[in-house]
């Protein structure tokens, strides 16, 4: 029988999109705080992040089962 669940370590890279989203979160803080022009950008940037520790956490727990 042939096992399809993923290494473990994979789980670690899930939770670096969080860590990646904080950061665009307090780097558009500090865009804001300086009135720049790269909040919007900054907040996309984490959006995408957090969209992707989604997509990859679904796609993972699809494969478990």
């Amino acid at each position: 029988m042939k096992n399809n669940k993923p290494p473990k370590f994979l789980q670690f890279f899930e939770y670096a999109y969080l860590v990646i989203c904080a950061l665009f979160i307090v780097e558009a803080y500090l865009a804001y705080q300086e009135q720049s022009s790269k909040v919007w950008l900054m907040l996309g940037l984490a959006l995408a992040a957090l969209f992707m520790f989604v997509f990859k956490r679904r796609f993972r727990k699809k494969r478990e089962d």
